[in-house]
């Protein structure tokens, strides 16, 4: 028997392996192309840069809006329709950013993107791993998103390389037959385990609605929505602000990818800590680590190496962030009404991610530059590793 025992065998391991090669395709198709076409967008359409992002932005803002229905109907009937349906949603989504020859219709399309989103990203695939796996479901979340780490990896040359041969467009064309081609029967085919009954909580301190209200529960998702706010808006200004320390963009933008490397490295440790730490030791650890590595980055000026070496270090700790949200639910609640909670845990962090990307160059005119903006997202970090603490509940906490 694995994980919980409703799935025997090797069936578990089947739908891990497909659930990496859906997230790295789901997240390159949805995520990483963008930011690669985003130029061309404006260019080729001569909408704004602003009112191109505001379309991606819009989408995340829709995902994190429909996550908490998505998750009370995982708890319900499973990851296998849930993110079927939501590769449905985002084949059409991908072929109607392609096609949209206005603003409106532009935006309209990254609606349904957002919808589809919520329904194939981390948070179902999540869910799944987590009743699917029970106690051995930090192994899982780890290869999860170690797999999923090389989204950007993959997807950004291919995006490019298509590009480099293809208007905007047709590349959006192509990846919209990729995702179909891969992810509707890796979600179809490599999904179809029984979706065990939940994990039985008797006492009302659990019960979804007393957890959603108590003080521990809003504190954590305030926590949550901080930390993103500022480890996202890290990596999306590293650039600019490697550039005001006198860094190439080519430069700037190795340290970024090495950064990525850092967050791989980081996720492996991620079950050594979990032996190791309390909850709350280990929220507290995490988050005052990014924190750290976020104002280091915005108070070093240089050399070049030591440079890479603060990015490394900062994608190490963005990639246990990662970890350290796809598990706080079950640490400190259990996996009963895990899809629930874990969608109303995620709504604000990902309102604040969809903020991420321009509350950067918002704030450096007003701080006098980027240096500036990563010492006040460091205090950020700093405050969601305080706030984090509060309220675990009693025995974990120790």
């Amino acid at each position: 028997m694995d994980g919980l025992g409703a799935a025997p065998g090797r069936r578990p391991r089947r739908a891990l392996v497909a659930l990496c090669v859906t997230e790295v395709t789901s997240w390159g198709v949805l995520y990483y192309a963008f930011p690669v076409l985003a130029p061309a967008i404006s260019a080729d359409t001569g909408w704004s840069t602003p009112a191109v992002t505001a379309g991606f932005s819009l989408g995340l803002v829709v995902s994190a809006a429909a996550g908490v229905p998505v998750g009370r109907l995982l708890d319900r009937v499973g990851p296998r329709p849930v993110m079927t349906g939501g590769t449905l949603l985002a084949v059409p989504a991908t072929l109607g950013l392609a096609a949209a020859r206005t603003l409106p219709q532009f935006f309209a399309a990254w609606v349904v993107a957002g919808l589809a989103m919520a329904a194939v990203l981390y948070q179902p695939a999540f869910a799944a791993l987590t009743r699917w796996y029970g106690p051995r479901r930090v192994a899982a979340l780890t290869i999860l998103t170690l797999a999923a780490g090389l989204a950007s990896t993959v997807y950004a040359p291919i995006t490019a390389a298509l590009a480099g041969h293809l208007s905007w467009r047709q590349t959006y064309a192509v990846l919209a037959v990729l995702l179909a081609v891969i992810t509707l029967p890796g979600h179809w085919l490599g999904l179809r385990l029984p979706w065990p009954p939940a994990e039985t909580q008797t006492h009302r301190d659990h019960a979804p609605d007393a957890v959603a209200r108590s003080a521990g529960f809003l504190a954590l998702a305030a926590a949550m929505s901080l930390a993103a706010l500022a480890v996202y808006a890290a990596v999306v200004n590293l650039v600019p602000l490697l550039q005001q320390r006198g860094l190439s963009t080519s430069d700037a933008a190795l340290a970024l990818g090495l950064g990525g490397v850092g967050q791989v490295l980081g996720r492996l440790g991620y079950g050594r800590l979990t032996i190791a730490t309390t909850v709350r030791s280990r929220t507290a650890i995490v988050l005052l680590a990014a924190a750290g590595t976020i104002v280091l980055l915005g108070l070093l000026p240089g050399p070049f190496l030591a440079l890479v070496v603060a990015s490394v270090l900062a994608g190490a700790t963005r990639g246990v962030v990662t970890l350290l949200q796809a598990t706080a639910v079950t640490d400190r609640w259990g996996a009963a009404h895990y899809g629930r909670l874990n969608g109303l845990l995620a709504a604000p962090s990902t309102f604040a991610a969809a903020l991420a990307p321009w509350a950067g160059a918002a704030l450096a005119g007003p701080l006098g530059g980027y240096p500036a903006v990563f010492c006040l997202l460091g205090a950020l970090a700093a405050v969601a590793a305080v706030l984090a603490t509060v309220g675990v509940p009693t025995g974990l906490g120790r």
